[in-house]
Parts: C-alpha cells; sequence; structure tokens
C-alpha cells in the first residue's frame, strides 16, 4: 500500500524575508519623496497666501489712499479685499509660520525660511 502524503502549498521562511526586503526597499524609496512633495506643496501655498495678501495690501492701500512709506502691521484691515478661510479668519501658512507687513511698499512675509515672494 502507499502512504498518501499531502502536499499543502506554502511559502518557505527565504521568500517570505525576501518580499519583506522588498517591501522595504520600496518604502525606503518612497517616503522621502512624499516627504518632498509636501514640503514642496506647503511653500507653494505659502507663497499663493502671500501673493494674495500683497495683492490685498495694494488695493487697500490705494482706497485708503496711503502712501508707499505708509506703516501697517494689523493685518485684519486686509479682511474686505481677500478671500478668508473657513473660520473667517485670514489665510495662514500650511507649514505653521506668521504673516507680517511692515509697509505698502514692502511685500508681506512669512516667518518660515523659504516662504516669500520671488
Amino acid at each position: 500500500m502507499k502512504k498518501r502524503t499531502s502536499l499543502k502549498g506554502a511559502f518557505t521562511l527565504v521568500e517570505i524575508m525576501i518580499v519583506v526586503a522588498i517591501i522595504g526597499m520600496l518604502a525606503a524609496i518612497a517616503i522621502p519623496n512624499f516627504v518632498k512633495a509636501r514640503v514642496t506643496a506647503q511653500q507653494t501655498g505659502c507663497i499663493n497666501n502671500l501673493r494674495q495678501l500683497d495683492g490685498a495690501l495694494n488695493t487697500y492701500a490705494l482706497e485708503a489712499h496711503l502712501g508707499a512709506d505708509a506703516a501697517l502691521t494689523d493685518l485684519n484691515v486686509l479682511k474686505p479685499y481677500i478671500k478668508l478661510d473657513s473660520n473667517g479668519d485670514i489665510p495662514h501658512c500650511p507649514a505653521g509660520g506668521t504673516y507680517s507687513i511692515t509697509t505698502v511698499s514692502n511685500s508681506p512675509t512669512c516667518s518660515v525660511a523659504g516662504h516669500r515672494l520671488p
């Protein structure tokens, strides 16, 4: 009589280790690209907000008859001239920075390095 042996298909330890190594290499390649894309998106969003603030500042200065050297420190005066966020506030930096304005002739700035108007 023949002995019946069942051959069940299963993965060996070496095959599983190879798959895990391949997944690890793909993750090592992909994760830095995702981080770089996130930083670039935050910078682009901030620069777009700065452009909007600059346009609102120039419109406000024109309507209020302000000179180029007029000092401005309160961003809230620009609310009627800019699209506000869902909370009714002036847009904020996606990276957590703060915006500031000194005079009408100077462009708005962000406290995060690299976030500035070109």
